[in-house]
């Protein structure tokens, strides 16, 4: 049987400022309870850099369906409306609600 060599280990690619506090914002974001009640209140941590956190915030500034609030804290409340999609689903799962509770 012929031996398998092995990978050399790869070098570990450290996340920059920018992606971490991006993906800490998006986890919020699309947390369910975030999606359920259409908010979230986001903190800027010691570790979340000026420039970084002016880049998120600016680029979340700059989407048209997010409202964005910037609390004297420091900290910037983001919300959005239902979108037409939401609302289509929605109606679809409570026909199917309607369906399944039919007396038949």
């Amino acid at each position: 049987m012929a031996k398998q060599k092995k990978a050399a280990p790869q070098a570990r690619q450290e996340m920059t400022g920018l992606e971490r506090l991006g993906l800490r914002v998006s986890s919020m974001i699309n947390h369910p309870i975030a999606q359920l009640q259409r908010w979230v209140t986001i903190h800027r941590l010691d570790t979340d850099g000026d420039l970084e956190w002016e880049e998120v915030m600016g680029l979340l500034s700059e989407t048209p369906e997010l409202d964005l609030t910037f609390n004297d804290d420091g900290s910037v409340t983001v919300r959005w409306e239902k979108q037409e999609s939401e609302a289509a689903l929605e109606a679809v799962d409570e026909w199917e609600r309607s369906e399944v509770l039919a007396p038949f």
